[in-house]
């Protein structure tokens, strides 16, 4: 008998862990479409140079772009993920004439690959790699399909003593 309380124990644990990473996407994806300041934004990605609009180029975070004056702009996740974007990348942020935001890599950093193992905490995940943890987007791990304990290959600044972001390239 004592075997089902701890059963279903395991699952209740898994049941919110798994809750937990459902609510981090979602929040990660509101935040994608809405943004920090509540301004809905249209994401696209175009190799359309003619689009007209205001372009802004600047550094990518690991999350989001500094602009030259300051201002921060929100990259979707999923491009960032999909794109394999990594910290100190410079963009151009394109705000179309319609309030679409189209972005594009134009300067990727030096980059080089390591191995290590996701990990979880703080409701945030990161992969341990070479005595360092470095953080990553959920959008990576829900497209990799990684779970805490995995091994896989992060994408790091060649130059990465102050990197704290990395990208995924795959799951081992």
């Amino acid at each position: 008998m004592s075997e089902l309380p701890e059963k279903q124990v395991k699952r209740l644990h898994a049941l919110i862990q798994e809750a937990e990473t459902n609510l981090a996407a979602a929040k990660e994806l509101l935040i994608s479409i809405v943004g920090d300041d509540g301004t809905i934004i249209t994401p696209k990605t175009s190799n359309n140079e003619d689009v007209g609009g205001k372009v802004i180029e600047g550094v990518f975070d690991g999350q989001k772009m500094a602009g030259p004056d300051g201002k921060e702009y929100p990259v979707p996740a999923n491009y960032a993920s999909k794109s394999k974007l990594v910290e100190g990348d410079i963009l151009k942020l394109t705000i179309a004439d319609d309030g679409s935001f189209i972005y594009k890599q134009i300067g990727p950093i030096e980059r080089t690959q390591i191995i290590g193992t996701l990990v979880q905490h703080d409701g945030a995940y990161y992969v341990e790699a070479n005595g360092r943890e470095y953080r990553i987007l959920l959008a990576s791990v829900t497209y990799f399909r990684i779970a805490v304990g995995d091994q896989v290959t992060i994408i790091v600044p060649a130059d990465n003593h102050e990197a704290t972001w990395a990208a995924v390239e795959a799951a081992l």
